[in-house]
Formats: C-alpha cells, structure tokens, sequence
C-alpha cells in the first residue's frame, strides 16, 4: 500500500446519487482520486468553490477516527489488517436519517436518531486503532489548544491526540467552511430541496473506510470495510 502522510478512518457513502453529489459539490473525489465539476446551483450567495474550499481536501465524509500519523514500528499495511478485523467485529449502526443543519459557522450532515450507538461505534475505533498513532507534535497540540478546549477537551486531546472525541464526539459530514449567518442561510435554502431525496431515511451504516492524506494534503479512501459484527 502506497504511504500516506497521515491515516483516518472515515463514514463514506456507498457509491450512488449522495457520494455522487458530494464529491461534485466539495470538487473532490476522494474514492477516485481526481477533482469533480461543482454543480451549477441557483441561490447560492458565493461560487460553490468559495464555500467548500475548507472541506474540499477531506472529500464527503464522517470523521470516525480523525487522522493520525503512523507510530514507529507500524506501517500501512498493519493499519490495514487490524482496521478490516475491527470493523469485521463491530455492528452495523441503523439511525433515523440525515438532515442539513448549520453546526458552528458550518454547514453539514447531522445524523438523527439515539446518537448512543454511533458515539460508541466511534469510541471502539478511536481506542482499537490507538497503537498505530503517532503522538500528535507539540506545534499540532498548540493549534488545537487556540479555540479554547475544555477539562475533557485537554484530556482527550493529550490520551487521543484530538479534542472531539469519546463523550465529546459528534458525527457531521462537513459541506461548507464558515460562513456568516446569512450566507449560511442562503447556502441552506439552496441545497435542501436538492439534498432532500438524497438523503436516506433510515441512515444505516454498513462499512466504515481507511483513508490516506497525500502529499498535497488531499485525502483518498483506500478501503472499505464492512460492518460485521
């Protein structure tokens, strides 16, 4: 397996109309590993470029394990291995769907439904995978530390090397940067109808994937693993 500068475990959509539309409307094909033409979309208050010029490198996805370096002594294909049997033993998550919500100055993908079993699904990965990680550098430590974290904030990002993780984890799938209130308002208006047959009811999610950042800072998926247990 090619080496990546960084590794994370990811939601994707399974191929079809939702992972279609999002790779065009973020201009990155994570699973093919080329750009995508943004759509033409009426309504917008800025070029869909300008907006999702913050998520594009991730591509549409759901942060389950954010991204790490690899640990001294692991190698990709050892990630690879121990991600396919973790996710051969964990269970698919079924919720009630997905709805576009503004979350912080963004825009994205919120799952409804008992978040308890996802948070958990998350949890299982963070603490699984943890011995393939990198300590986080001091400078990267910092830069979290800048918004301003938490008691339990700190306490995750010194053991996990992130913030936003065990009890303070929440899945979105991100689709725009920051935007004021009022761009984040039109940018809504615009995409709902748009989202809204493609959006699935109930959200069930089969497979979890290993993505790789490139050298460029743009991230691919490189494998799907299904959800057995």
């Amino acid at each position: 397996m090619q080496q990546f500068a960084r590794y994370a475990i990811y939601y994707a959509p399974e191929p079809g109309p939702l992972a279609s539309f999002g790779a065009a409307w973020l201009g990155w094909d994570t699973a093919a590993g080329t750009e995508a033409p943004h759509p033409r979309i009426p309504g917008l208050p800025r070029p869909v470029a300008e907006l999702t010029a913050t998520p594009r490198k991730y591509g549409l996805h759901g942060t389950i394990k954010p991204p790490f370096r690899l640990a001294t002594g692991s190698d990709a294909a050892m990630l690879e291995a121990e991600a396919r049997a973790l996710c051969a033993r964990l269970a698919p998550i079924r919720m009630q769907g997905l709805e576009l919500a503004a979350l912080g100055g963004f825009l994205a993908l919120k799952a409804t439904g008992d978040p308890a079993p996802l948070e958990a699904l998350a949890a299982a990965c963070v603490e699984g995978l943890d011995r393939f990680r990198a300590p986080a550098p001091p400078e990267e430590l910092a830069r979290r530390r800048t918004s301003g974290l938490s008691a339990r904030q700190e306490a995750n990002l010194l053991q996990w090397g992130y913030p936003y993780v065990m009890e303070e984890f929440r899945f979105h799938i991100t689709l725009t940067g920051r935007l004021p209130a009022p761009e984040a308002e039109a940018t809504r208006a615009a995409l709902a109808p748009i989202l809204a047959p493609l959006l699935p009811e109930p959200f069930v999610i089969t497979s979890l994937c290993l993505a790789g950042e490139d050298a460029t800072g743009r991230f691919h998926l490189l494998d799907r693993y299904p959800l057995q247990g």
